[in-house]
């Protein structure tokens, strides 16, 4: 019995352990394709990472950095800059939204990516505006290094990318997601279904109705207003 259970043990070390040695490897290789593509990438070039619900931008400063504005929590929880300079997690990054505290920040191409492709320079054709010099938007970057205050919706890595290489700091996903917000206004079925849950609130958990009219007065008066 105890033979066997020494045996499994064995089995499962051996298979964690070549587990981590493949996911090791693989950081490798990801660490020397970012590398070797860093080498078509020029001073002052708009990089653009695909993310699952939006999209990370940055600026390449030359020597495999790039400059990029990160939410991070850290700005106000840490004093150690080494604790801060590590890369940002995703926990790190969403409390930081929360609190909008925020830097621009220099990290390696491979941080920056943090496991995605990277796209080159495709805002150029996005907006149809001529971007300006790539050492005038290197610059432009490096001068606004440091903590930055933040927004989701007005200040966030796109403003700071489209500020650098265009002169003027537009976020195209922002615009987007107040269109969406427009459509769900304007839309008759988005008040019908909160003044539904108003009379609902009142008729069944006993809200008193001048606390419940906003649930009516809101979202008519933004319809209006859309």
């Amino acid at each position: 019995m105890l033979d066997s259970l020494a045996l499994l043990l064995e089995k499962t070390f051996l298979l964690a352990h070549f587990y981590f040695f493949t996911a090791t490897l693989s950081e490798k290789e990801e660490c020397t394709k970012h590398r070797d593509e860093s080498a078509r990438y020029r001073r002052g070039d708009l990089l653009e990472v695909p993310r699952t619900l939006f999209t990370h931008f940055g600026i390449y400063l030359g020597d495999n950095k790039v400059a990029h504005l990160m939410p991070d929590i850290l700005l106000v929880l840490a004093r150690n800059k080494a604790q801060i300079q590590k890369i940002v997690t995703n926990k790190r990054l969403i409390l930081g939204v929360i609190y909008k505290y925020a830097s621009i920040r220099v990290d390696t191409v491979e941080d920056f990516a943090y496991g995605s492709d990277i796209l080159l320079n495709t805002m150029d054709t996005t907006l149809r505006r001529q971007p300006l010099a790539g050492e005038e938007v290197a610059r432009r970057a490096e001068k606004l290094i440091g903590q930055i205050p933040y927004s989701l919706l007005w200040n966030n890595c796109e403003h700071f990318v489209t500020y650098c290489r265009y002169g003027t700091a537009v976020s195209l996903q922002t615009e987007k997601f107040c269109e969406c917000l427009k459509s769900v206004i304007r839309d008759q079925r988005s008040v019908l279904f909160t003044a539904v849950i108003g009379m609902l609130s009142m008729f069944y958990l006993g809200i008193a109705p001048y606390t419940a009219l906003p649930t009516f007065i809101v979202p008519f008066t933004l319809w209006m207003a859309g």
